[in-house]
């Protein structure tokens, strides 16, 4: 993956931080929780009726945790939940947010800046894998519930399957399918651009190279991920990673992901919100992807829709929406909002 400074989960793990309400209220902006807690709630038949606070049956307490199915309503402690989902930003903080850009556009990335870190990319991601071990990320159990082809493909009868995973990083995706893998003829190969990040998977426990096979892939250049060929991949998973390509990168590494997919193969891919992602509220990286100046999460859907459909005509749009969450640091009482696309796209 071709980028200058670590991105995709490595800026959305060390970029999160929260605004406390303190800050907010000497800038003259209001509480972004407060408004949000009764503005944000799910009208009532669209709530589980499992959700509860019964620890019985606590959705907090379930492994992996139902993404989607914790709203925030009138009445909760929203420090009850270190998550809730489904909830929208307010005027208040989309306000504050517009302050934070119009800062950020009076005080660009210096071309110094941008130059040191486009130069040599490789360099600063080996370095962020060898200060951060495989401990750094949480395991990603989640993922199958948000793309049920990864449960599918990992039965028993499912058959002869190929999954490339593209930003592999310590192996936080790859090695949780594997634990729940059932199906002895599912490979799983795990590319990343950083020589650092493929030794982490390399040197896991469970690497097995029957089953796993890890590898230094740039998705932007020339070649095929080694052991692959085109129309040999039955589902590309791709996570955060165009968050960490700038624009002019996009296209041929979507190329590549059309290449090397079976005629009628899945991508499933996340990436970041431009506008409402929390980090975004801060100094951007020299190389980031601009971000979009809309703040409305509705709009940004139809707009980035309508872009891939024109952009990526080779693929059909079977799902693309936006995610949103609101983590709570229960311990400091600080709030944050994360926001972010997600699609699954069939090679045609």
């Amino acid at each position: 993956m071709a980028s200058s400074a670590p991105s995709g989960d490595a800026v959305v793990s060390q970029t999160i931080e929260s605004v406390p309400v303190e800050k907010l209220a000497s800038l003259g902006v209001k509480d972004p929780i407060t408004e949000a807690d009764t503005e944000a709630k799910a009208p009532e038949s669209e709530v589980p009726p499992h959700r509860s606070h019964d620890p019985a049956n606590n959705l907090k307490r379930s492994d992996p945790f139902q993404f989607g199915s914790r709203y925030l309503n009138e009445g909760d402690d929203v420090y009850e939940f270190n998550a809730w989902d489904h909830v929208e930003t307010d005027d208040a903080y989309k306000e504050y947010a517009e302050q934070q850009y119009a800062k950020q556009r009076q005080n660009p990335v210096s071309d110094f800046e941008k130059r040191k870190f486009s130069i040599d990319p490789a360099r600063w991601w080996n370095l962020f894998y060898k200060n951060n071990s495989a401990n750094f990320f949480k395991n990603r159990k989640w993922l199958q519930q948000e793309f049920p082809v990864l449960a599918e493909v990992t039965k028993e009868d499912a058959g002869p399957k190929v999954l490339l995973e593209i930003g592999a990083g310590a192996g936080n995706t790859a090695y949780p399918i594997l634990a729940n893998n059932k199906n002895p003829e599912l490979k799983i190969h795990a590319c990343d651009y950083s020589k650092t990040a493929v030794e982490v998977i390399r040197n896991h426990e469970e690497y097995d190279p029957k089953s796993i096979q890890a590898d230094v892939w740039d998705v932007t250049s020339d070649s095929l991920p080694p052991g692959l060929e085109e129309g040999s991949v039955d589902v590309a998973v791709l996570i955060f990673i165009f968050s960490a390509l700038s624009p002019d990168q996009w296209p041929k590494a979507v190329s590549n992901v059309h290449r090397v997919l079976k005629p009628g193969g899945l991508l499933a891919d996340i990436w970041t919100g431009k506008a409402k992602e929390l980090a975004a509220l801060q100094q951007p990286s020299p190389i980031a992807a601009p971000a979009a100046e809309s703040a409305d999460g509705v709009e940004e859907a139809e707009e980035a829709e309508t872009e891939t459909e024109t952009e990526i005509p080779q693929f059909e749009i079977e799902n693309l929406g936006v995610d949103r969450r609101l983590l709570v640091n229960r311990a400091s009482k600080l709030k944050m909002y994360r926001c972010w696309l997600q699609g699954r796209f069939r090679k045609k």
